[in-house]
């Protein structure tokens, strides 16, 4: 399938998991591919895998809480691709599972600043080019925890309640200029950031918590991501997708 052919798709946080994987599914179906994110060496592993598949890309190292990077990244795109229709927000990070007052200044900055600000940072520099070219798309990755309550995870949590939030503001704000931004919440998924999760002792006790009875896929999530990014979702912007086998059913 080719129907991102003539596209460029910008994915932060590539070097690994739902990124990775997007990138991957993006290449593959025609698109010219953006991948950014901080560790150049995954970065580049992830480009060298669109390229084996037949797809084109490139690496952008990136650190989505420093604004003059962030433009970096965006300039990069238009430098050598001349464009940027889709762009999917996905950077993020975990935190430590602790009770809010017991959690750190630093990590709350740590948190709040790539998984919020970052978004934020990522819209404020896209968002131009798409007015320049009359449209685009962006898909802000939030999590179940954005749209539920995480005992324990009280600043992550409000980091992707807040993504969720400026998502749907963005959406409503630049409708009427084509662009369409929408949110997407995975749930458990076999990422690097679950890793610790999957490796406790109760891990087969929390997973069948889940209605599906599994851990989700990274792929599972970019299906959604690329589904969102097609024509076929032209009518979709604002509101919340859940991948989450259940759990917030």
């Amino acid at each position: 399938m080719n129907e991102f052919k003539g596209k460029v798709a910008l994915v932060t946080g590539g070097s690994s998991g739902i990124g990775r994987a997007t990138a991957i599914k993006f290449g593959e179906r025609g698109a010219r591919v953006v991948v950014a994110n901080r560790r150049e060496k995954e970065g580049m592993e992830t480009v060298e895998m669109i390229e084996k598949a037949g797809g084109e890309a490139m690496f952008v190292q990136t650190d989505v809480r420093i604004a003059p990077q962030v433009e970096d990244m965006v300039n990069q795109t238009v430098k050598r691709y001349g464009r940027l229709d889709i762009a999917f927000n996905n950077a993020g990070v975990g935190g430590i599972m602790a009770r809010l007052i017991r959690t750190t200044e630093e990590v709350f900055d740590e948190v709040v600043n790539t998984n919020f600000k970052g978004v934020w940072l990522s819209m404020k520099y896209e968002i131009p080019l798409m007015l320049k070219q009359g449209g685009g798309v962006i898909i802000n990755n939030s999590s179940t925890a954005g749209v539920s309550t995480a005992e324990r995870l009280s600043v992550y949590s409000g980091s992707k309640h807040a993504v969720v939030g400026i998502s749907n503001a963005a959406a409503a704000e630049y409708g009427k200029d084509n662009i369409r931004v929408v949110t997407v919440c995975p749930g458990w998924i076999k990422t690097r950031m679950t890793e610790e999760l999957r490796a406790r002792k109760d891990a087969d006790a929390f997973r069948a918590g889940i209605p599906l009875k599994r851990w989700g896929e990274p792929e599972e999530v970019a299906e959604m991501v690329i589904w969102l990014a097609s024509d076929a979702a032209s009518f979709v912007t604002g509101g919340t997708f859940i991948i989450s086998g259940g759990m917030n059913a």
